[in-house]
């Protein structure tokens, strides 16, 4: 007949699909763990916990990476933006001292391009690599008339595990405890939709130079991981692995933030205990070229930067002063700078955030 209709003429192509699994297939098997049970193409992901934890507490997050997505798609940078979503993801989970075990994909657009689709997944393969968890399965959604042509969605879910006797709950938390800032990699994840107004004001000029880097590489850098440090960093206190090679009795973290939506003014707080407050020290925050730019371009105040984007510091521990030197010396050896931007005191009022 004629008029006889197929899934590909109402705009689902089954066979790219196919060619999409086939793709990823090689990729998505780099990031296997010795706990991942069979492969891709099942209905759900399998993971064998047992023997790993005496008494495992699982830790899930998801997050997506916002209007970033937006500049990827006009740059056509689609191959590094898979490690921000998992980044934004895995990094929450780390918080509580897990270790991200294993990581879920959503991928959505209205016509499934195999290229760009592999480029994405790819990058998501990457920061699962990078964050040490398994890409154990993932839905590709191709959806007609619900997203314009060359754009896409994508959202991560992961689910890790920690200890129940060495989850960080920030109760270890006391007045005198320092603010360690680590360093990030750029805007990371946060405040795109401020920054693409501050583009469109500037005349979007991608090839100004910021230092060794252009404004597009920069605004594009892929969020950190932090995954393998601050693992390593926890694990370097001798009362929970004595045998740790740099084990040192004076590293003792009480708590992490991961600064993301609502900047250094919002998240680190988060974890720090009712009753006690948070003194950063504006001086010891120094914006890289690409947050120097978009202040002044934007004429965004400084209080707005606080609490839209990570200002350079794209995670935070807390834990005692006499402790600092030993972390930041780990740190570094992972290639993360770090300081000291502010500490622990005893609330008072309402305002439990100071900046100054």
């Amino acid at each position: 007949m004629s008029d006889a209709l197929t899934y590909r003429a109402a705009g689902v192509d089954i066979d790219a699909g196919h060619a999409v699994v086939e793709r990823i297939k090689p990729l998505v098997k780099r990031t296997f763990r010795p706990e991942v049970m069979g492969g891709l193409g099942g209905f759900g992901g399998l993971f064998d916990l047992s023997g790993k934890y005496k008494e495992p507490v699982l830790v899930s997050g998801t997050d997506g990476v916002g209007t970033k997505l937006k500049l990827a798609q006009l740059l056509g940078r689609h191959d590094s933006i898979g490690i921000d979503l998992v980044g934004m993801c895995v990094n929450d989970v780390l918080v509580q001292g897990a270790e991200p075990l294993f990581f879920l994909d959503y991928f959505a657009t209205g016509k499934l391009d195999v290229d760009t689709t592999v480029a994405v997944v790819g990058g998501i393969a990457k920061g699962c690599e990078l964050a040490g968890c398994a890409l154990i399965g993932g839905e590709t959604a191709e959806m007609p008339d619900m997203y314009p042509p060359g754009e896409y969605d994508l959202a991560g879910f992961t689910v890790g595990a920690v200890e129940k006797s060495q989850m960080l709950t920030g109760e270890a938390i006391i007045a005198g405890d320092v603010v360690l800032g680590v360093a990030s990699s750029g805007p990371h994840s946060n405040g795109y939709s401020l920054i693409r107004r501050i583009l469109q004001r500037a005349g979007n000029p991608w090839d100004l130079a910021l230092g060794s880097v252009t404004l597009a590489d920069a605004l594009m850098a892929p969020t950190t991981i932090y995954v393998k440090p601050m693992l390593d960093l926890l694990q370097a206190n001798p009362s929970q692995n004595p045998a740790h090679p740099c084990a040192d009795s004076s590293i003792s973290v009480h708590g992490m933030a991961h600064i993301t939506g609502g900047g250094l003014k919002e998240n680190i707080i988060r974890v720090v205990p009712d009753g006690l407050g948070i003194a950063l020290e504006a001086s010891a925050i120094v914006l890289p070229p690409v947050f120097d730019w978009l202040m002044r371009e934007g004429n965004v105040a400084r209080e707005e930067m606080w609490r839209t984007f990570n200002c350079g510091v794209g995670f935070t521990v807390i834990l005692p002063r006499d402790a600092v030197a030993a972390a930041s010396a780990l740190l570094a050896r992972h290639g993360l700078a770090s300081s000291v931007i502010g500490e622990v005191i005893a609330a008072s009022g309402d305002e439990r955030v100071h900046i100054g």
